[in-house]
């Protein structure tokens, strides 16, 4: 029994190192000075609270641009500037991030937690996810769940 517990773990340890390694970063690379052709500070500050505090919400260019008012080919260019990547990226970025912690916790199904972060259907989740992490979200929360209990956590309850 050992022997498969520890095989099991360390397949699990393996799947989240491999998903932990494809996972998407914040995107956030803004420049020190905050120069030309990119968002001041403040308004890259406001639009990313906007979406962390939205992610279940349909999020448009038109809406980010309009936090920040601006127009939204203009916020693009710049929001691309200052985080490298292009504001649709970001926002599928935080989504993804929000559901690897709602998925290292037990308590909710996979289609709630697709709701929560801004997804419409479950598969459009599972295709995301998998084209983000290289792994589904089941075989992600069986694995942080593996890694939890492993470590004595004893899961999210």
């Amino acid at each position: 029994m050992g022997t498969t517990t520890q095989a099991s773990s360390a397949a699990s340890a393996e799947t989240m190192r491999a998903a932990e390694a494809r996972a998407p970063s914040s995107g956030l690379a803004v420049s020190a000075r905050g120069g030309i052709g990119s968002l001041p500070s403040c308004r890259l500050r406001r639009v990313t609270e906007y979406v962390q505090q939205n992610l279940e919400k349909d999020l448009t260019l038109a809406d980010l641009a309009a936090v920040v008012y601006m127009s939204p080919f203009h916020f693009a260019r710049l929001f691309k500037c200052s985080t490298g990547v292009p504001p649709h990226r970001f926002v599928v970025r935080q989504r993804i991030s929000r559901a690897r912690t709602c998925l290292a916790m037990e308590g909710q199904s996979i289609a709630q937690i697709s709701r929560m972060v801004g997804f419409r259907t479950p598969s459009h989740f599972t295709t995301v996810f998998r084209c983000a992490l290289g792994v589904t979200p089941g075989a992600y929360r069986a694995a942080a769940l593996q890694t939890n209990r492993s470590n004595g956590d004893g899961g999210g309850r």
